[in-house]
């Protein structure tokens, strides 16, 4: 009796705007100090702009890495060992292929072979794509106006922001194409984290999800030839930096998509990208249209497509 009253005063607690808003926004912008801090990574590691084996390697010891740090977080909190139940094995390693080794492998590849502005934008399209999945694949929710007007305006602001950089019309399967690929899978994670956190513990599912496609891309990089040869104090606090961002990140971004509807909480997505410009002029000197009008006539894009989205009445709206 008591444990009914306190889920329920928790799923309350949990779908009130302010600690939605609050707790999608600190996972974007943990996210989007990711976009700087694995440059800077790259250059402390040795890791150069071509060296897509190496980076593949990389991104899997962060995951691995971010995996082990969500176990052991998660079994303190909850004072018990966190490990996956024999029915949760499919749902890790789905969700391991998918959020981790798909996205990440498919998007590195991809950067290598398109300009960063092209990717940021391609990636801002998960947004719309993980509320088109959750609305007409999964049924998880209605897909309204108001969703469709809010990403319409979010995306806006994601093109605005990347207008600074260079852009073309040329397409390539390798570069654009990847990217979109990783799209499409982070997309589809967004949608089935939900769904497989109403029978799992969402702390677990993001912690060994980790840890399986982290080892998918450490076995992929190595495969490739990857090799990280420069460690350093500086390196390694940084990778430590990287990993605890993830599984803070993707927890938070987990507990919040199992207690809302998807394109409530997916929306803020569109924070990504400016989060990054913001923080990559803050911490690397780039990015001008941080500061421009451009910049802030962005921000003021993604905040009422994100007003829009969120606005909706009921629960599945």
């Amino acid at each position: 009796m008591n444990t009914g009253i306190i889920q329920s005063k928790k799923e309350i607690w949990l779908q009130k705007k302010l600690v939605v808003c609050m707790g999608a926004l600190l996972c974007c912008v943990l996210w989007g100090s990711a976009f700087p801090c694995i440059k800077i990574g790259y250059r402390l590691f040795g890791i150069t702009s071509t060296d897509t084996a190496t980076q593949i390697l990389f991104a899997g010891i962060r995951f691995t890495l971010a995996g082990i740090l969500t176990a052991v977080i998660g079994s303190f909190m909850s004072r018990k060992i966190l490990y996956p139940e024999k029915d949760a094995f499919v749902s890790v390693m789905t969700l391991g292929m998918l959020q981790t080794m798909m996205q990440y492998l498919f998007f590195y590849v991809g950067l290598a072979h398109t300009s960063g502005v092209k990717a940021s934008i391609i990636e801002a399209m998960n947004v719309f794509l993980a509320i088109l999945v959750a609305s007409l694949i999964f049924r998880q929710e209605r897909l309204t106006w108001k969703k469709v007007a809010g990403c319409a305006a979010g995306f806006a602001g994601v093109v605005l922001i990347n207008l600074g950089g260079s852009m073309n019309m040329q397409m390539s399967m390798m570069g654009e194409g990847f990217v979109f690929i990783s799209t499409v899978a982070s997309a589809f994670s967004s949608v089935l984290i939900k769904r497989f956190s109403m029978k799992h513990n969402p702390v677990m599912l993001s912690a060994y999800q980790f840890i399986f496609g982290g080892a998918v891309l450490i076995v992929i990089g190595a495969g490739m030839g990857g090799r990280i040869v420069t460690i350093s104090a500086k390196a390694l606090a940084l990778l430590i930096y990287l990993a605890f961002l993830s599984a803070i990140a993707y927890t938070l971004w987990g507990i919040l998509l199992k207690y809302n509807p998807v394109s409530q909480v997916a929306v803020f997505g569109f924070m990504n990208p400016v989060f990054g410009v913001i923080l990559s002029a803050l911490l690397l000197g780039e990015g001008e249209q941080a500061t421009s009008v451009i910049g802030l006539v962005s921000l003021v894009l993604v905040c009422i497509g994100i007003y829009i989205v969120n606005s909706s009445g009921g629960k599945n709206d």
